[in-house]
């Protein structure tokens, strides 16, 4: 079985390093690259192919609903989860309708986020 390949996608470098920590510790998944920024992960995107990219929602310059939108034009096949700290209604249905498969609050616990990634890369959808 391959693993499944991730793309870490925060402005916070100690987010980064947390959900690194989470993931190494999994079997099936593999953390192909890492971005501070949408321009940065849409770049990395077209470049690594990765099967999830865990996006950020609200980041400065390109917020994670244009680098969603933009990373579903560039690499249709690449799943798209919402990882944030924002639970209203209007990023919610922003980050869908702009592409994302999932979207999942950072109050989260590790093992949702866990099987979040795992249902998304599987081409389903996840709503917590």
């Amino acid at each position: 079985m391959s693993k499944i390949r991730l793309l870490l996608v925060d402005d916070h470098e100690i987010v980064r390093a947390g959900l690194r920590m989470l993931f190494l510790a999994e079997p099936d998944m593999t953390i192909v690259g890492e971005a501070g920024s949408g321009q940065e992960a849409l770049k990395l995107v077209r470049e690594l192919k990765p099967d999830v990219v865990l996006m950020d929602v609200a980041m400065p310059g390109m917020t994670g609903i244009e680098a969603t939108r933009q990373i579903k034009e560039a690499s249709p096949d690449t799943a798209v989860l919402a990882l944030t700290m924002y639970e209203d209604e209007q990023y919610f249905f922003e980050m869908i309708h702009a592409g994302a498969a999932g979207y999942i609050p950072k109050r989260a616990a590790p093992d949702d986020l866990v099987s979040a990634i795992r249902v998304v890369s599987q081409g389903n959808v996840f709503l917590y």
